[in-house]
């Protein structure tokens, strides 16, 4: 029998943590829709939970691109940057996805969109200005790799699980005294549910999101085939974000998930109550696979990376 491939298997288990942390979330959701209106609450909890994810599948990332302002760019007025995600994709045999750019000084992107078809991915013009172009390759990289993975599907369903918890959590507090007689537990249930199940659901979309953080390092860096280049990118935008507010992200903290570092200023260390892995662990672990593999990505299962003709820059983003 063939010795068992530990990058499959690292994958594997990655994959059934976030399918199981999933699966949670929906008991979760279902038991407290049971805990405050009985049968008829559990029924009504999950037909809220399916019209919920079903607005979610065909518009979050419309919503979040609209929320901070994101304008779409193309070739003619992004040519550096638009041709490097094309590159990018090339190699990660995606669909070329839309491409954005956010005014803001903040460095950080991400990636949203309900399939690779669909898919979307957007920088600050900080990033831009501030990293070097084999950095911007890296972040860029990464957030194809979330695309690959459909993560954005993914944490997409995850904040409207979390969501659709915290309001039965609501309704509890203010029906709780109404649904004695349909609920199991009584007033019992509704005070379960209004204090325990949002902290459930966070503990559990946190988990699944540090996952995936740290699945996209790993499959970004055999795309780019640079793990250093993006080390270094997210230990300059970890700094720049705990510098540089990021007003809209302040005023909307449920899609910082949805960014390769948290904007939001005061944030965790890699604990149970942090939504990105600590900065420190995950640049650890692309040191070491780039130690494993090698920078040129050769064993990444990817094609080398062409010479680019886009000039690089090591202290100025080349676009800025």
């Amino acid at each position: 029998m063939a010795p068992t491939d530990p990058k499959e298997g690292s994958k594997t288990m990655a994959y059934m943590r976030t399918a199981l942390l999933l699966a949670a979330l929906t008991g979760l959701f279902l038991a407290a829709g049971f805990l405050i209106g009985g049968q008829q609450g559990m029924v009504l909890a999950f037909v809220i939970a399916c019209a919920m994810n079903l607005f979610a599948y065909w518009n979050a990332d419309k919503l979040v691109l609209r929320m901070y302002g994101a304008r779409p760019v193309d070739r003619a007025s992004a040519p550096e940057f638009h041709d490097l995600v094309a590159e990018l994709a090339e190699r990660a045999q995606l669909p070329m996805p839309k491409v954005y750019i956010i005014e803001n000084a903040q460095p950080n992107a991400f990636a949203t969109g309900r399939n690779p078809q669909n898919a979307a991915v957007a920088a600050t013009t900080g990033l831009l200005r501030m990293l070097s172009r084999d950095e911007i390759a890296g972040v860029m990289a990464h957030e194809l790799a979330h695309v690959k993975n459909r993560d954005s599907l993914t944490m997409t369903i995850t904040a409207v699980l979390a969501g659709a918890i915290g309001m039965l959590a609501n309704f509890a507090f203010f029906l709780g005294g109404n649904r004695d007689r349909e609920s199991p537990l009584g007033g019992l249930g509704a005070l379960l549910v209004m204090l325990l199940a949002p902290l459930a659901a966070m503990l559990a979309q946190f988990a699944i999101s540090r996952s995936r953080e740290y699945e996209a390092d790993r499959i970004g860096a055999a795309i780019s085939g640079r793990p250093r280049a993006l080390a270094s990118a997210l230990a300059k935008i970890s700094n720049g974000a705990a510098q540089i507010p990021n007003e809209d992200a302040e005023a909307n903290p449920a899609t910082a998930h949805l960014f390769i570092i948290n904007p939001l200023h005061g944030r965790g260390a890699d604990s149970l109550f942090s939504t990105h892995p600590a900065t420190q662990n995950r640049i650890e672990r692309l040191l070491a696979l780039e130690s494993a593999t090698g920078e040129s990505g050769s064993r990444s299962g990817y094609a080398a990376p062409r010479r680019s003709t886009i000039p690089d820059s090591s202290g100025r983003g080349p676009w800025g």
